[in-house]
């Protein structure tokens, strides 16, 4: 949604830091000419005496200016609510987290990331991650800035790794693990109750969702991963 531009006297209140600014803005130098006195011409333009603008009472610049104030402060802070704002990303994964972010905060979507690659030790690991319930419990403008390596970890929805053969699996507040199904790992939504099915080999992971596999070309900026596949469902309230 663009920015809605100022106008009228919501213009005066940006233009001005102080009302005597604005004042000293409609006084010309002919006032001062005959009036020989700077806070005479200023009250003269207050009343409406002088001047060609607008006429604005004190208190309603400054209610007026506040306003305004409040309005910036507040969209300042639903932009850094997105973590990725402001962020040249050149990474087609970071570029599909970017997309879903704002979904995945408002819980339009639940988005789930299975990542498979190695630790800081070198280490082969993959594992699931709530994507949402991930970017509530750490800060992710890290990630997206590239100064952290996006990575699943025990607590996250199901991790394994494949050197010493850890595997843990864990509920989130949107999701219910199945582990020990004959289908292999499966994930309930807690919302709607949906299933999403990980299996390569079906066609489609579930109502309402979809899956995504992330390819990475040899000119994409890091971080690059040995295997990315990102699951998005859209909740539904049951009715």
């Amino acid at each position: 949604m663009e920015e809605e531009v100022p106008s009228g006297s919501d213009n005066i209140v940006t233009e001005f830091n102080t009302y005597e600014e604005f004042l000293n803005s409609q006084i010309t130098s002919h006032d001062l000419f005959y009036l020989e006195d700077e806070e005479l011409a200023r009250q003269l333009v207050e009343l409406g005496y002088r001047g060609s603008g607008e006429v604005l009472k004190r208190e309603e610049f400054e209610a007026r200016k506040a306003a305004a104030e409040a309005s910036r402060l507040s969209k300042r802070s639903q932009q850094k609510t997105l973590a990725h704002t402001g962020k040249d990303l050149r990474n087609p994964f970071l570029k599909a987290l970017a997309s879903k972010e704002e979904a995945n905060r408002s819980g339009k979507m639940t988005t789930i990331i299975f990542i498979r690659d190695k630790n800081a030790r070198g280490q082969e690991i993959s594992g699931y991650i709530d994507f949402a319930h991930r970017m509530k419990t750490e800060e992710f403008e890290p990630y997206f800035a590239g100064k952290k390596r996006l990575l699943p970890r025990p607590s996250d929805l199901s991790f394994y790794n494949w050197e010493t053969q850890t595997s843990t699996s864990n509920p989130t507040p949107n999701y219910q693990v199945i582990a020990e199904n004959a289908s292999g790992l499966l994930f309930k939504n807690k919302r709607d109750r949906k299933i999403i099915n990980v299996d390569p080999k079906i066609a489609s992971p579930g109502d309402n969702s979809t899956r995504t596999v992330i390819t990475f070309d040899d000119d994409d900026e890091p971080p690059k991963y040995t295997q990315v596949v990102i699951y998005d469902h859209i909740t539904r309230r049951k009715t």
